[in-house]
């Protein structure tokens, strides 16, 4: 059902060397931009009408209009489970816990008397917001998408989730619940690239989008691939990929518990990859044994547990010790890294590259996934050795506010000079002449 990929008795390799041995899903979001890219040029050129031809050719819907009712997501949390909306409520509670503390705050650097930097943090003004459909509902994405945006101060929020053909054509209505908990009232029933390109141009008419300035939030390779197309464009978080779960585990971890957040990813998607890292052989046997009865016992056995578990991007790792396993996770990047180990917490604060790290035995993923108050909008495909999760910072821009006075720049002023003209930019320096009579002070 997994693979093995036995790392012992040998030196482990460096950095890109290291990376290659390990297991990963295939994910070619090259190949995909040359089939998004004349789809979203026919949004910019068409824009309702291509979204609603769209719908139909991909979705499976025939659409009278693309913006969501007002009333639909009030009907929808009006008919909303109460446990789900309870727990929805705290999973927004404890989010918004975490995201608030994270808002950062105006700062003044006085760097010499008379001479100030102030750093001012300024949210985007507009952000469309992406909520997945497919094989699955994703409120929670609703959530960690919109809490950060909303805390980060962000004034126009849209959001963008697939039309369902059960729902007559409405996103999911536990997404619209979501959204009208939220107060997020402009909610658009479009999916894939084309919902990408609709914030990135924007739309027209009475269902018209305007355009925004950052769009964020999972989705399947398409949307990764408009991303990209629209880079530059467009602020966006990250290219999500399929989800992973990586596990460094010794012998006193519990294999059913690991064995059981494998198959938590593994339920994702076909691709999903799930990778336990291990200086253990009973252990490694036992998770495998494991796996059997447990995937046997719950859902989406055939069309996505299996294929990801038996998959080139799962696999169980052995090494030598834990030294080499902190090697091999960190050269793995992986979105969610789980810590069961001895002293789970002291090994957890020397990690490096991952998008979020759950220690010991009562810290599993789907707690992160819903109710933990973090963000489970992370980089996947390794990018956690250089990007962050989503957060209230993904939303704000840094402002430097230089504030000299005469004094101080004279001070300084034959540096700036020195330095323009070892740049062959005479002009600069000049422009710092002019202020002066043409002689700048201590030259």
């Amino acid at each position: 059902m997994i693979s093995r990929i036995d790392l012992r008795g040998n030196t482990l390799p460096e950095g890109g060397a290291l990376r290659d041995l390990l297991p990963r899903a295939e994910f070619d979001v090259e190949a995909a931009l040359e089939k998004v890219r004349p789809i979203c040029e026919d949004v910019h050129h068409r824009g309702t009408a291509a979204l609603i031809e769209y719908a139909e050719k991909f979705d499976g819907v025939k659409l009278e209009r693309v913006r969501v009712p007002a009333k639909a997501l009030r009907d929808a949390l009006d008919q909303l489970d109460p446990q789900v909306r309870d727990a929805l409520e705290e999973s927004i509670r404890r989010a918004r816990i975490v995201h608030r503390a994270q808002r950062r705050t105006t700062r003044t650097t006085q760097v010499v008397r008379g001479g100030s930097v102030t750093e001012k943090w300024v949210p985007v003004e507009r952000v469309g917001l992406y909520a997945p459909g497919g094989r699955s509902v994703y409120p929670s994405s609703v959530i960690m998408n919109v809490v950060p945006a909303q805390e980060a101060g962000v004034g126009s929020i849209a959001l963008a989730s697939p039309p369902q053909a059960e729902f007559d054509g409405l996103p999911h209505p536990t997404i619209l619940a979501a959204c009208a908990l939220l107060g997020v009232d402009e909610v658009y029933a479009a999916g894939g690239a084309q919902a990408v390109a609709m914030f990135a141009y924007g739309t027209t008419g009475p269902d018209g989008c305007p355009p925004a300035n950052m769009v964020t939030g999972p989705g399947n390779i398409w949307v990764a691939a408009a991303k990209r197309y629209f880079t530059g464009r467009i602020g966006i978080d990250t290219e999500a990929g399929p989800t992973e779960i990586a596990v460094l585990a010794d012998d006193t971890a519990d294999p059913v518990h690991v064995a059981a957040d494998l198959i938590s990813q593994a339920e994702h998607d076909p691709l999903a990859a799930a990778v336990l890292v291990t200086d253990s052989l009973a252990l490694a046997e036992a998770v495998k044994k494991e796996l059997e009865p447990q995937v046997a016992a719950t859902k989406h056995i055939e069309d996505r547990i299996k294929p990801a578990l038996a998959g080139r991007q799962s696999a169980i790792v052995l090494v030598d010790s834990l030294e080499d396993g902190l090697k091999v996770v960190d050269a793995y990047g992986a979105e969610h890294l789980e810590i069961q180990t001895e002293d789970a917490a002291a090994v957890a604060d020397r990690v490096r590259n991952a998008g979020a790290v759950f220690v010991g035995p009562w810290a599993p993923v789907s707690l992160g996934d819903y109710c933990a108050g973090s963000n489970h909008v992370l980089p996947t495909g390794g990018c956690a050795c250089h990007s962050s999760g989503l957060s209230v910072q993904s939303f704000l821009r840094g402002i430097h506010i230089v504030d000299y006075t005469r004094d101080a720049l004279a001070e300084v002023a034959h540096h700036v000079v020195t330095l323009a003209e070892a740049e062959d930019l005479p002009a600069h320096g000049a422009a710092l002449k002019a202020r002066f009579g043409w002689k700048v002070p201590n030259a």
